[in-house]
């Protein structure tokens, strides 16, 4: 297995900036040129996706409006989100993540400073779908890829970094405010281990903006921790019950064991390889399920 904190900048920012699931049958492709906007489109059922795990669970009485946002983590997990809203929730659902982007590529008014098209801006989509909910899910973008960042990095600058972050989540959140009556779904980070301080301290900005606002926190990356180990990163672990109930979750079962990341990506939950076209993951991936159900959870216990 190669070693997370030995890949390279060049090879981590492929991964984290630009990657999403591709085909199962090739190999990494060469990223995209920075200014090219991965595209997204309205979710739609496939036919290959896993079979649900929240069968069975009650659903609110009001079938929720549920708009996802996000960069390439959303990218990939979109269908099965959607999968589960539909079947747990009975949601109508709509996805637009852009591969790269982070919060302020979202924002209106960012212009051609921005990976995210004028149609596909947070406060647009809500004016025109009218979610009940928004879920957002970013990795934090600490590399200062998209323009709109304005060559602002964690690595620079730490205090800079979080300071223009906290700003962003605000101007968002007042645009989606001002745009309708959707609550928020801050969606939190699992474990990083090259930046495991900058995790812990972007979530903690989502929990004090949601205690601040009513807004909500999924603990999405608390759903792919070691138990007792919130912020240290792990490639597997024990299988749940449903994963080892179905096939295709428990990738050790011998070892009773599961996959969260491939060997060769530490970031991104997809077990398929990243290409230069992102997409939705096309393979099971207990990574992915596992936080598709924390934001259904987060999403059915607040009506």
């Amino acid at each position: 297995m190669r070693k997370p904190w030995n890949v390279g900048v060049g090879v981590l920012l492929a991964a984290v900036l630009l990657g999403a699931c591709g085909d199962p049958a090739s190999g990494p492709e060469p990223a995209p040129p920075p200014d090219v906007p991965r595209a997204s489109v309205t979710t739609q059922q496939r036919a290959s996706a896993p079979p649900s795990a929240n069968s069975g669970t009650n659903a609110p009485a009001k079938a929720p409006t549920v708009l996802y946002l996000g960069d390439s983590l959303a990218m990939e997990a979109q269908e099965v989100l959607g999968q589960e809203l539909r079947r747990g929730l009975r949601a109508t659902y709509t996805s637009a993540p852009y591969s790269g982007t982070t919060l302020c590529d979202y924002l209106e008014g960012t212009g051609e400073r921005s990976l995210v098209p004028v149609a596909d801006k947070a406060a647009t989509l809500v004016r025109r779908l009218r979610p009940d909910f928004v879920v957002l899910q970013f990795w934090g973008n600490a590399w200062g890829y998209t323009p709109c960042m304005d060559g602002i990095t964690y690595d620079a600058s730490p205090g800079k970094y979080f300071q223009r972050y906290a700003a962003d989540m605000e101007r968002l959140a007042d645009q989606i405010a001002a745009a309708g009556d959707a609550r928020i779904v801050w969606v939190s980070q699992g474990p990083d281990p090259v930046t495991p301080d900058r995790v812990r301290r972007v979530n903690a900005l989502y929990e004090k903006r949601a205690a601040a606002s009513g807004d909500l926190v999924a603990d999405a990356g608390k759903a792919v921790s070691a138990a007792g180990a919130r912020y240290s990163w792990v490639q597997y672990l024990p299988c749940t019950a449903y994963e080892r109930s179905h096939d295709g979750y428990c990738t050790q079962p011998g070892r009773d064991r599961t996959a969260l990341h491939r060997d060769d990506d530490y970031l991104h939950f997809c077990l398929a390889p990243t290409t230069s076209t992102p997409k939705p993951c096309p393979v099971r991936s207990p990574g992915i399920l596992r936080i598709a159900l924390e934001i259904t959870r987060a999403i059915r216990e607040n009506p």
